[in-house]
């Protein structure tokens, strides 16, 4: 899967794994912000593409903001 025109070759989809079959996975996107394009998408990375998968903890809840002053 090439990531765009830069010509790398790899790429991070960070995500919950909704379906997994011999064939590839699909993931919900689970980007750090929740308002970046394309969050809440489902994506198929096909299993020749997959070279690692691990297992990430949830975020922390973020803190509220702080009042200014």
């Amino acid at each position: 899967m090439e990531a765009g025109a830069s010509g790398q070759r790899w790429t991070d989809v960070v995500g919950v794994v909704v379906a997994a079959d011999a064939d590839g996975i699909t993931l919900r996107r689970d980007p750090a912000r929740p308002d970046s394009p394309g969050a809440g998408e489902q994506v198929r990375v096909p299993a020749a593409d997959v070279e690692a998968a691990k297992v990430l903890p949830p975020r922390p809840a973020r803190r509220p903001a702080r009042p200014r002053d």
